[in-house]
């Protein structure tokens, strides 16, 4: 089910009947044993297979309709959905598919006493709000995942990919249905008025999580009561040290930036080592074969003549695209403060063959992801094994970095008892026991 929502309807009640199915589906997909969301997910993907013309048809639609409104590249390189792509959600959903079940799994186990034992437990959030731009494989990645961890969700995705989203949802329901689920768990909305309806429904939704940019989570924090869990804008670095090996620090560098330009974890900084330009040359050339436009701060330019001059706005600037920032930093201490100061929490990488470089860098940036010797592009809850991911999670909540099925749990607390009182227990009563027990 995707509804759009006419401006002439009363917003504020559809979207509440809306919140209220989607919370009645979830509550019988958390309490379905782990083997029908299994079965759903396995489901899932024979689906996308047997779909796969029509979901490609349908993004060949959107691509269309993007090019004629003049779409930025960035996003039609987010909006465009390949075969490639559909081959690695299926590996995604079916990685999904064999991990262990969450739900119910014991954190801990106690006896307070003789007889009476507490379980702490995971337990499904409850209901997601998604809200998303452009990227329409975004659906399967959340889908799957609220799937696997028992909760239903609700997907707002952008207008340029309408199309997609509506045949992506429908696998998704039509897996659910298959398993014996209330296809009711899973709905689609469409419209930003229809968003901002449900943002004031929380009462019925739990958590809401946008993928966007900066500016969209920005907006969702101020407009709504119910948690948000996103990300800020993705301005990643890479940090070429003293002691990078330069074949190395190029792959890495050419990788973090070329391998897929408009991702949240590309590199958008380079931080140069004063000790390193006089090796930076083939970086820079290998950039410029890649099509990459460098701006790089009057040192740096020693060494890449052809980098446009840098400004101090560059390096608050995530480009999603072939542009990038090179700033040359005399020690590891000043290229930290300088991801301290500009950076937006979400992936750090250096190039070092220095240890104690190495794990200073891993101690002491801040970030979601804090890497040595590789690219930021790693950052990703699939090559992570998390088998799919909701998004980036930038901020100091329970869950940070890519946020795959543990990131959408929380616990409950489960107490057996034999007909135990807390007024029996205090001065001259019982004791409680508080033994651990294996969970």
């Amino acid at each position: 089910m995707t509804a759009s929502l006419a401006p002439c309807e009363d917003l504020s009640a559809v979207s509440a009947v809306l919140a209220a199915q989607v919370r009645a589906g979830q509550r019988g997909l958390a309490t379905a044993s782990a083997e029908v969301r299994r079965q759903a997910l396995k489901a899932l993907a024979e689906t996308l297979q047997a779909r796969r013309t029509e979901v490609l048809e349908a993004n060949e639609r959107d691509l269309r309709l993007a090019a004629d409104d003049r779409l930025a590249p960035a996003l039609l390189d987010r909006l465009r959905l390949t075969s490639f792509k559909l081959d690695a959600l299926q590996r995604g959903v079916e990685q999904l598919a064999d991990q262990p079940d969450p739900v119910g799994r014991i954190r801990r186990a106690t006896e307070l006493d003789e007889g009476l034992v507490l379980r702490q437990v995971e337990s499904p959030i409850g209901v997601l709000l998604v809200i998303f731009e452009s990227r329409p494989d975004a659906v399967i990645q959340i889908g799957s995942l609220a799937i696997r961890s028992g909760n239903g969700v609700i997907l707002k995705g952008g207008a340029e990919a309408v199309h997609t989203n509506r045949a992506l949802i429908e696998c998704l329901r039509a897996a659910l249905t298959k398993a014996g689920i209330a296809a009711e768990a899973v709905a689609g909305v469409e419209g930003r008025a229809a968003a901002t309806a449900l943002l004031a429904c929380d009462d019925s939704i739990d958590l809401v999580i946008p993928r966007g940019s900066g500016d969209l989570v920005r907006a969702i924090r101020a407009s709504t009561r119910i948690p948000v869990l996103g990300h800020a804008d993705g301005i990643c670095h890479v940090v070429l040290d003293a002691a990078a090996e330069p074949h190395m620090a190029r792959e890495i560098v050419v990788d973090s930036k070329c391998d897929y330009p408009s991702a949240c974890n590309a590199l958008e900084t380079l931080l140069v080592h004063r000790a390193f330009l006089p090796k930076l040359a083939p970086i820079g050339e290998a950039l410029r074969e890649r099509g990459v436009t460098l701006r790089a701060d009057e040192a740096a330019r020693q060494a890449l003549p052809s980098a446009e001059p840098a400004t101090h706005a560059d390096w608050t600037r995530e480009w999603c695209a072939l542009t990038l920032g090179v700033r040359t930093v005399d020690d590891l201490d000043a290229a930290i403060d300088h991801i301290h100061q500009y950076g937006s929490g979400h992936t750090e990488a250096i190039v070092t063959h220095d240890g104690r470089a190495a794990d200073r860098f891993l101690t002491e940036v801040d970030a979601a992801s804090v890497f040595v010797n590789a690219s930021t592009r790693f950052a990703d809850g699939y090559r992570y094994g998390l088998g799919a991911e909701v998004g980036i999670a930038t901020g100091r909540i329970h869950a940070r970095g890519p946020v795959g099925v543990e990131g959408l749990m929380t616990t409950r607390w489960l107490l057996r008892g034999n007909g135990h009182r807390a007024a029996d227990y205090g001065a001259g009563g019982r004791s409680f026991t508080h033994r651990p027990l294996p969970s």
